[in-house]
C-alpha cells in the first residue's frame, strides 16, 4: 500500500493593490471572512485535514505581524503538537540570496530533506476553497506523476492578471500554460487552483537546478512552467472557490456565503474549517432589532435593522440603523440613526449618527481601518 505521507509548502505570495486599502497594514492571507475566518484558515484547513504536520511557510517580512497575530503558534490547526514541523522563511530572503548569486532554495531544500516525507504539497494563499489533498494525492499516485496540478473551470470575470491559465487536452493533460492577462476573450478557463501534490525527490531536484540555472524565486510560476514539461494529468477542483485578488472579488466572496449552497460547500463539507478560537459571549440583539439573511459573529450588540450582511466580532449596530449589503469587521460601531448600504467597512470604524455611506453592488465602498465617517460618503 503506498503511503499517503505528505509535508507543505504553503506560499503568502500574492498582494494586490487593488484590494487596498484593506491590505494597507495586513497581508492578503489575514483578511477577514465570513465573519468569524481569515483567508488563510483555507489554506491552513486543508493542510491540516489532510494529516500534514510538517509545514514550510513563506511570507513578506513587510507585513509578517498580521500573519502571526493569527497564527500564533499554530494551535488551533494542531501544529504545536510533539512531531510537528514549522518553517518561516520570507521571499525578501530568497530575492537577496538570488541577487548575491547564492543558493537561493536551499533552506527550502533542507526543509524537504528533513522532513523525509515523499511527497509535498504546494498551496497558495488566496483562493477561499476546502481542498481535500487526500483525494489530490491519491488522483497523484494513481497517474504515476511527478507532479499534479489542481485546476478549476471558472468565469474570465473571475482571473486576476497574474493567474495562471492551463491548456489541457481532452483527458485533462496539461499541454500549454498563460497568465491570464494574455486573455482577451470571454468564455471559461482552467485556472490554476495554485495547488500542486509532488514526488518530494522529483521536486528537491528541480529547485536544486532552478537556482543553479539562476531561475526566478518565483516557486508557484516554477511549478505552472513543469507542469506543461512533465504534461502532467491535472486534478479538477468541483467544489466552490472564489479568486481574491481585487475589492469586488473579496466583497462577492463574502455575499456567497449568505447562499446556502454556497456555505455549506465551503464551510461546512466533510473537512471542517479551523480558525483561531475566540471565547467571547454571544451577540446581543434587542427587541427592536431586525436581522434577516445575515452571518454574526460573537461578542456584538445588535439594536437596528440588518439585511444580508457580514458582521465580524465585537460590532455595535445602534438604534434606527439600517445597514444592508455590507461588510463589516471586528470592532465597528454603526451609531444611531446611520445608513450603510454595499461597503466594506474595516476594523474599528465608527459611523457617525445620521451618517449614510452607500455603494454598488459593483462598487462597494470601502472605509479604512480606525476612521470615523461623520459626513455622508455615497457613490454617484
Amino acid at each position: 500500500m503506498k503511503t499517503s505521507k505528505m509535508c507543505a509548502i504553503f506560499s503568502n505570495q500574492h498582494e494586490y493593490s487593488q484590494l487596498k486599502p484593506l491590505t494597507d497594514e495586513r497581508a492578503l492571507s489575514t483578511l477577514a471572512f465570513a465573519g468569524k475566518y481569515r483567508l488563510m484558515d483555507f489554506p491552513l484547513s486543508s493542510i491540516v485535514n489532510s494529516g500534514i504536520t510538517q509545514l514550510y511557510t513563506l511570507i513578506s517580512q513587510e507585513k509578517v505581524r498580521s500573519y502571526l497575530d493569527h497564527w500564533g503558534g499554530g494551535k488551533e490547526w494542531g501544529l504545536d503538537t510533539i512531531g510537528s514541523y514549522q518553517y518561516l522563511d520570507f521571499y525578501q530572503n530568497l530575492m537577496a540570496r538570488r541577487s548575491r548569486g547564492e543558493d537561493y532554495f536551499d533552506d527550502l531544500i533542507l526543509f524537504l530533506k528533513t522532513c523525509n516525507v515523499p511527497y509535498v504539497v504546494f498551496i497558495g494563499n488566496k483562493m477561499a476553497a476546502n481542498f481535500d489533498l487526500k483525494a489530490v494525492l491519491h488522483f497523484h499516485q494513481s497517474n504515476e506523476n511527478n507532479i499534479t496540478p489542481v485546476f478549476k473551470r471558472v468565469d474570465h470575470r473571475d482571473l486576476a492578471p497574474d493567474d495562471h491559465i492551463f491548456v489541457l487536452d481532452d483527458d485533462n493533460v496539461v499541454v500549454g500554460s498563460h497568465e491570464a492577462i494574455e486573455v482577451n476573450n470571454e468564455g471559461s478557463f482552467n485556472l490554476s487552483a495554485n495547488v500542486y501534490v509532488m514526488n518530494t525527490d522529483w521536486l528537491i531536484h528541480e529547485l536544486d537546478k532552478a537556482q543553479r540555472s539562476g531561475a526566478s524565486y518565483d516557486v508557484s510560476e516554477r511549478l505552472a512552467t513543469l507542469a506543461v514539461r512533465e504534461k502532467a494529468n491535472a486534478y479538477e477542483y468541483t467544489g466552490y472557490l472564489r479568486n481574491i485578488h481585487d475589492i469586488t472579488s473579496y466583497y462577492q466572496a463574502n455575499m456567497d456565503m449568505l447562499q446556502k449552497d454556497k456555505r455549506d460547500s465551503l464551510l461546512y463539507g466533510n473537512q471542517k474549517i479551523i480558525t483561531r478560537i475566540r471565547n467571547e459571549v454571544g451577540t446581543y440583539y434587542d427587541k427592536d432589532s431586525e436581522v434577516k439573511n445575515t452571518l454574526i459573529a460573537t461578542g456584538g450588540k445588535v439594536k437596528g435593522k440588518v439585511h444580508n450582511c457580514v458582521v465580524s466580532r465585537r460590532v455595535t449596530i445602534g438604534k434606527d440603523t439600517e445597514v444592508e449589503s455590507s461588510v463589516l469587521m471586528a470592532g465597528d460601531h454603526i451609531k444611531s440613526g446611520a445608513k450603510v448600504e454595499y461597503a466594506i467597512l474595516d476594523k474599528n470604524v465608527v459611523v457617525e449618527k445620521g451618517v449614510t455611506i452607500k455603494g454598488k453592488p459593483e462598487t462597494p465602498v470601502v472605509i479604512k481601518k480606525g476612521a470615523v465617517v461623520d459626513k455622508d460618503f455615497i457613490l454617484d
